[in-house]
């Protein structure tokens, strides 16, 4: 028989229904912020633009910004869905103008600059990870 550690408190059930929630809200933001990719490479394979190597710090902006939590949480959740809403009925548009069989690479460039610039945007509020941690200044 094994013996229990009867030291170490269960988590209540509100405490797992917290952490719980936060997998599910980690999970979604990772998830908006995926599909936002998506679709910018779509943007640029119709802008002519070859696809871009995302960066290191562009893969892990989910993680960083869960990681700094509090308001730069909210905000960045607040920027992917407006990033969302812009590249969604973009890339529609765009798309029914090559359908109908137009060049879409001209406002194709037009939203993959507008992309481009609220990416780098987001992408610049999240904190900087490293060896040494996150940048101090004195």
């Amino acid at each position: 028989m094994r013996a229990c550690d009867m030291t170490a408190t269960p988590p209540t059930d509100d405490q797992a229904m917290r952490d719980n929630t936060r997998r599910n809200d980690e999970k979604s933001f990772a998830a908006q912020w995926a599909a936002v990719q998506d679709a910018a490479s779509a943007v640029a394979m119709l802008a002519g633009y070859a696809p871009e190597r995302p960066s290191t710090k562009e893969r892990s902006f989910p993680a960083l910004m869960h990681d700094a939590g509090g308001m730069r949480m909210e905000l960045a959740r607040n920027g992917v869905a407006d990033l969302a809403a812009v590249l969604q009925p973009g890339l529609t548009a765009l798309l029914a103008v090559q359908a109908r069989g137009q060049n879409a690479s001209a406002p194709a460039k037009a939203l993959w600059a507008e992309y481009k610039a609220a990416r780098d945007a987001l992408l610049a509020f999240a904190p900087e990870r490293g060896r040494m941690g996150p940048q101090r200044s004195t």
